[in-house]
């Protein structure tokens, strides 16, 4: 959470003790919704784990999620450079939306925010019926054969690059992503574990 530094930096007067947030996905990077915490909003939110706010509707202190369970469960706190906004990364249980979608914003999504969208749903189609999707089937067909179309797929894109086809390239590109992706799946891996493991490397 912040650190005792960080507090003190904190510039509540310039807030008016009410102090603007927003709450990022920490894996997406989708933004999911602004609210506002005054001092006992933020030391609650550090106790709990769980995003709460000060309602200006209610006048009161409002965890996300107290009465549909859908939480964000903080990851990080971050101030802005001019310490009077924060930003909180958070994994949404469920919804973040009173309407059902996962965010406020909707349907505002970045590419990085869709590919984590398709990465969701590829771990739905794992439990699905072979019959309701290639994916199901490709599932179903095992690792060694899950393997085998990425390394298909990793030629033709290869190919279509050396031919310099950038039309084939984008697609032979997407087909392998999509393979690695669901061969990934398999082996219980996600991008994060990937992400993960690059940023160590850079380190």
């Amino acid at each position: 959470m912040l650190s005792e530094q960080q507090k003190a930096q904190l510039d509540w007067e310039k807030t008016g003790d009410l102090m603007p947030v927003i709450v990022q996905h920490a894996v997406s990077g989708e933004v999911l919704m602004l609210g506002y915490m005054n001092h006992a909003a933020l030391a609650a939110t550090e106790e709990s784990g769980h995003v709460t706010f000060w309602s200006r509707t209610k006048q009161r202190l409002w965890t996300k999620g107290e009465s549909s369970g859908h939480f964000l469960n903080v990851v990080s706190i971050t101030p802005d450079c001019d310490h009077d906004t924060l930003l909180v990364l958070a994994n949404p249980i469920g919804p973040t939306c009173h309407l059902g979608n996962s965010s406020c914003f909707h349907p505002a999504t970045s590419d990085w925010g869709f590919l984590y969208q398709l990465e969701q749903l590829l771990a739905e189609r794992k439990s699905a019926d072979p019959a309701s999707s290639y994916t199901a089937r490709l599932y179903a067909s095992g690792t060694k054969r899950i393997a085998q179309k990425v390394g298909e797929e990793g030629v033709e894109t290869a190919l279509a690059a050396t031919v310099h086809d950038r039309e084939e390239l984008t697609n032979e590109a997407s087909d392998l992503l999509y393979h690695l992706m669901v061969l990934l799946q398999d082996q219980d891996l996600s991008m994060s574990d990937i992400i993960a493991n690059l940023r160590q490397r850079h380190q």
